[in-house]
């Protein structure tokens, strides 16, 4: 995993967790980092943000993602978190760290979702100075196949796929792959 950078970035961090902060990251301009060896099983933060119904959710993930396409320089981050069928978490606030949780293929924290709240679990033993990860969970679109390529992965990691997706999406998702490879070698 990265280590954190010493750069300033500005962010909007209270910097007010007991077991992680905000710093500039390999994977993804900002990250979250270990302040301390953290234990498997500790719930280290709350996601937290404003909660939206899902109409509302899809118009600002909408609109995040245009930005980002018609201007690649902007990193725009996408905060919206899906709490169930029915509402979402926009969370670009200021008081939440948690939007700077960097996605990995092979990561050392999960998501436990409760009463509508966000957690942020260890699942793994965390150095200090290690940067923290879950996966985002993103599933393949069937209206739009290889969506997935929209969201490469730059985790690093051993295991890393090359692509934002959820773990179980992996055996589909190079399925696709190689049936385009073979598409194209024809």
């Amino acid at each position: 995993m990265n280590k954190t950078n010493d750069k300033k970035h500005k962010h909007d961090s209270k910097d007010n967790h007991p077991y992680v902060k905000v710093g500039g990251s390999g994977i993804h301009r900002h990250g979250v980092f270990a302040r301390a060896d953290i234990p498997k099983g500790t719930r280290i933060m709350e996601y937290v943000g404003i909660k939206v119904d899902k109409e509302a959710g899809d118009m600002i993930l909408g609109h995040t993602f245009e930005k980002h396409t018609n201007d690649p320089e902007n990193h725009a981050g996408t905060y919206i978190f899906e709490i169930d069928d029915t509402w979402d978490l926009d969370g670009d606030v200021p008081d939440n760290d948690g939007k700077y949780i960097n996605h990995s293929c092979d990561p050392n924290c999960e998501v436990d979702i409760i009463d509508g709240r966000v957690w942020i679990d260890t699942i793994k033993e965390i150095k200090k100075g290690e940067e923290i990860t879950y996966n985002y969970g993103f599933e393949l679109n069937e209206k739009d196949i290889y969506d997935f390529k929209k969201h490469p992965c730059r985790c690093g990691s051993e295991k890393c796929v090359g692509y934002i997706l959820d773990e179980d999406e992996w055996p589909r998702m190079k399925e696709l792959l190689a049936k385009e490879q073979s598409s194209n070698k024809a």
